[in-house]
């Protein structure tokens, strides 16, 4: 029985996958939670859909995939902004238009182009047949982005809860707006080896609301969050070994589940706490937290 459980472990591609997938989550989940608390959660959504154009013209022109995906990525977050500026419309329905446009013209050109890349490995990520220099770039953005967030994480939490203040002690919160994007992009990069396009989502969203409600502390929420998406990336690659599913959909469910306990079983935010504290209060009794 041991032997069967520990077989995924004595395969390279495995551990390969592993460690890929434990570093971009990580780094998915670091951004995840600026992202839940600016309620951004659409514009990952956004982007990442948005990026399919970007790699098909990048392969048409024989140009980097990653860099026709994050200049991509930088356009939809772009236009999204000045729509926004220049007309009535709230945001969140731009993005809606942007990203269904962008990702329909995707399709489009996708059709247009003969080649022997399979639809489903953008789609859906490749994770264990990753090539070696698509992991280094995986690793390289992740890694660059994680340095710049923690870098400046003081300056764009500061952005997300008051704008105002920011700007009155003299901080560029135009830069610090366009940062946060080019991070986001940049992000959503690295995470499309892993998990794919449409599934690159989850993992910008999951990890941060999973910590929202684990603590009210930011640089504890930043932790908890890149655990949780680096325990459930290692999880569900090893899970898929078994299961024979799609590494990246095996991935995001157990962060799912990790948000649903969260949920249930959260000390102060969960739904069990909140039932105790109404309980109380129905009691007469003073309120108190576990």
């Amino acid at each position: 029985m041991i032997a069967y459980l520990l077989e995924p472990l004595q395969y390279g591609f495995m551990l390969q996958a592993m460690l890929v997938a434990a570093v971009i989550g990580a780094v998915c989940a670091v951004l995840s939670c600026y992202l839940v608390l600016k309620g951004w959660s659409l514009m990952g959504d956004a982007v990442s859909h948005a990026v399919l154009p970007g790699i098909v013209l990048a392969y048409i022109v024989n140009l980097p995939l990653a860099l026709g995906a994050f200049a991509a990525g930088m356009l939809c977050a772009g236009s999204t902004g000045w729509i926004k500026s220049h007309s009535r419309i709230k945001e969140d329905t731009i993005m809606g238009v942007v990203f269904t446009g962008l990702f329909a013209l995707g399709l489009v050109m996708f059709t247009w182009v003969q080649t022997d890349v399979h639809l489903n490995h953008i789609l859906f990520g490749s994770l264990l047949g990753i090539e070696r220099h698509d992991m280094i770039q995986a690793l390289l953005a992740a890694g660059v982005t994680l340095g710049i967030v923690l870098a400046r994480r003081k300056d764009l939490l500061l952005l997300l809860f008051d704008a105002n203040q920011a700007r009155a002690i003299g901080l560029n919160t135009a830069l610090l707006h366009y940062l946060l994007l080019a991070l986001l992009s940049a992000t959503i990069v690295a995470a499309l080896q892993a998990v794919g396009i449409i599934l690159t989502v989850a993992m910008l969203v999951t990890p941060g609301c999973t910590a929202l409600l684990l603590t009210d502390r930011f640089d504890r929420m930043l932790t908890i969050a890149a655990c949780s998406a680096a325990a459930s990336a290692m999880l569900g690659a090893y899970a898929s070994y078994f299961l024979n599913g799609a590494t990246g959909a095996c991935i995001v469910l157990v962060q799912a589940g990790f948000f649903a306990a969260a949920l249930l079983l959260a000390p102060r935010h969960g739904l069990l706490a909140r039932r105790r504290l109404v309980h109380r209060l129905d009691a007469g009794s003073p309120p108190r937290y576990w």
